[in-house]
């Protein structure tokens, strides 16, 4: 199919990076429509509020006018459009049984900790920033035990790379940042620092985050 037509609706250094970055891995033309600002009342939001209720990126329009949401969906939906982009194992794979138990972990476990650290006051009021710190040491303590169910190999699923390894070159870069992956947690720090090196995907990490973040 022609993939002239997705439309992907996000923002700079947010989760819609994990979209455009498995997009340019698939290899198929795509328009960015820049939606930063979404999560304040005013115009952006409303744009996007039209096409996703939630008002959440990644937002994708498929080609058919469907529109997707939730990046782990996006990346199963383009792992079966695109099979070449290497995105997830085929079905019959070794690897297939803990991919899909790794992105449902991750999307699950990881994810929440910044919808609700990101925004403590939406949730608890009397003590946002208390409740705030809580989420971001138990996203570290997620992180500890993905980094102890690693192998020796060079990404998430040894020697076969998949769309997981694109969560991490994201991911690295909020909170708690790089310079914590590379003490504490070695081996996914050393996934990411592979798939950030990989040159088509290059210009994505440069679009959406600084050098030092």
């Amino acid at each position: 199919m022609s993939g002239a037509d997705y439309r992907l609706y996000g923002a700079p250094g947010w989760g819609s990076v994990l979209a455009e970055a498995m997009l340019v891995q698939c290899g198929v033309p795509f328009v960015f429509e820049d939606v930063e600002g979404f999560d304040a009342p005013g115009a952006t939001r409303q744009r996007l509020l039209a096409l996703n209720p939630l008002g959440q990126i990644p937002t994708l329009v498929l080609p058919d006018g469907t529109v997707m949401t939730e990046s782990a969906a996006i990346a199963l939906l383009l792992a079966e459009r695109h099979p070449d982009a290497g995105l997830a194992p085929p079905p019959d794979a070794l690897e297939r049984a803990a991919f899909l138990r790794l992105l449902v972990w991750l999307v699950a476990n990881i994810y929440p900790t910044f919808t609700y650290g990101d925004y403590p006051e939406r949730w608890v009021p009397e003590s946002p920033e208390t409740f705030g710190a809580a989420m971001e040491e138990h996203r570290k303590t997620l992180w500890l035990w993905l980094e102890s169910q690693l192998g020796d190999g060079p990404w998430m699923l040894g020697e076969r790379f998949s769309s997981l390894d694109i969560y991490i070159g994201a991911m690295v870069h909020w909170r708690p940042r790089r310079a914590w992956f590379a003490e504490r947690c070695p081996k996914l720090s050393g996934v990411a620092v592979r798939v950030l090196a990989l040159p088509n995907l290059e210009p994505v990490w440069r679009r959406n985050f600084t050098p030092a973040s």
